[in-house]
This record gives structure tokens, sequence and C-alpha cells, in this order.
């Protein structure tokens, strides 16, 4: 077995890094990636975001890391809680996207299973491209038709989403990269039904106790997905890993 030590991250660029990886799409869906944050002692966020937790080296690589995808997965509860806005690409990586046959930008695709989205903020107002929502059969049809206003409505699943569904979907469109930035609830959801193939994770060195969930949260899986170590970076302390599936 190769033994893997950590690589100052001052000394690659993280975008060459992680766009030479192997991705893959396993047949029907995309190549599923995640990226999380979390401290040493596990916890996913400090007073209910994560933004607390990363500094300077997972603010590197995760921009290495949302140049990669064709298509950005988030759960709502992580927007309303993140303040999200449309997913940004400096020049340099737009040129490296187009040049791998991409768009300029990454799509951003919001799973809800209740539409309780705010269709007048930026993620939706200012994006570059249309972002994509995912619902289930039981979201109400008029709020579906006040989304399709501003973005393309998937409906996967009848009572809730159905992610493999959805995932499926997104291949039929021609998606081959999807990065999911969580919250710990989707990602737990991916993981029950097998369809992360990376996790990258950032491990800070701080200890936050408290109540705050793990980065992957939800049912119990049938048994462990086993993973390899791929790349250790560090800096200061901070660990940044990718691990992929066996």
């Amino acid at each position: 077995m190769r033994q893997l030590l950590p690589t100052p991250i001052d000394d690659i660029d993280p975008d060459d890094a992680y766009a030479s990886d192997s991705r893959p799409a396993p047949p029907g869906r995309p190549w599923v990636m995640t990226n999380m944050v979390a401290t040493v002692d596990g916890a996913a966020s400090i007073d209910g975001v994560s933004g607390g937790i990363g500094g300077p080296a997972d603010r590197a690589v995760f921009g290495a890391l949302r140049a990669m995808p064709d298509v950005i997965l988030v759960g709502a509860g992580t927007v309303r809680a993140e303040a999200y806005g449309p997913p940004s690409t400096t020049p340099e990586r737009q040129r490296r996207r187009v040049a791998r046959g991409q768009q300029p930008y990454p799509r951003l695709a919001v799973v809800t299973g209740r539409l309780e989205l705010d269709l007048t903020s930026r993620l939706f107002t200012d994006s570059p491209n249309r972002p994509i929502v995912i619902t289930s059969n039981q979201s109400s049809p008029e709020r579906r038709d006040e989304v399709a206003q501003v973005a393309d409505v998937v409906v996967a699943g009848s009572d809730r989403v159905d992610l493999t569904e959805a995932l499926a979907a997104l291949a039929a469109s021609g998606v081959e990269v999807v990065l999911c930035e969580g919250g710990p609830t989707l990602d737990g959801q991916l993981v029950v039904a097998g369809l992360l193939d990376e996790v990258c994770v950032t491990v800070a060195p701080l200890l936050a106790a408290g109540v705050a969930s793990r980065i992957m949260h939800g049912p119990t899986p049938d048994h462990p997905e086993p993973l390899r170590l791929d790349r250790v970076l560090e800096q200061d302390g901070t660990l940044l890993l990718r691990y992929v599936r066996l």
C-alpha cells in the first residue's frame, strides 16, 4: 500500500491538482463528489454555518473544486443558512472550463421537498446560467409553476426527492460531474443511496464541542462504504483530504 505524506499546499497549484484527477461517470449517473469542512472533533458548523471553520487553504481548495463540476448540488436548508448566491468562477478558471468542454460557470442545483425558496434572491436573479431546482411529486404543482419561471424544475420521486432518479435526469441532460456542498443531511442521503464517488474533507485544527452535526448525517447505511485516501494537503495544521470510492 502506498504511503501518503502531507504535501504543503503552498508547494502545489490546487487548480492543477484537482483538475488532473480522473472522474469517470458511472453508468446512468454523473460522478458525484462532495466537499465538506469539519473541526478536529467533528463539528460541521459553528453557530449554524461552516464559514467560520475553514481558513486560507480550505478556501483555495474550495475554489479549485468548484471549478470542476458541471453542476453544484446543495440542499435548500444550506442555501438559506449560508445565503447562497450564484456560483462564481475566476476568468482563468472559466478559460480552463471552456478548454475542457464545459460551460464557463457550473450550474447550481437546489434539492428541496417543499420548494421553500426565495425566488427574488441573487441565486435566481444574478445567476449567469439558469439554476436547477430538484423536488418531488409531493410538492405543490402551483409552486412548481412559480419556480419554473426562474429555474429548470426536475421532479424526482413521489413522496420525497429520489436522488438516484434526480442524478439520472442530470446525466440524461449531459451532466458528467456533480459537486455536492451539503448540508450534512443531503450528504447522508447520498451515502445511504450509494451515490458518492469522491469525498474531499478539510479538517481544521479547532475544537468546537456543542451539538453541531457531523459532515454527513442521516439513516445508517447497510454497511460502511470503504474509501481510498488519494491526497493529503496541509497548511498550518489544517489537513485537506481527498478520498475516492474503492
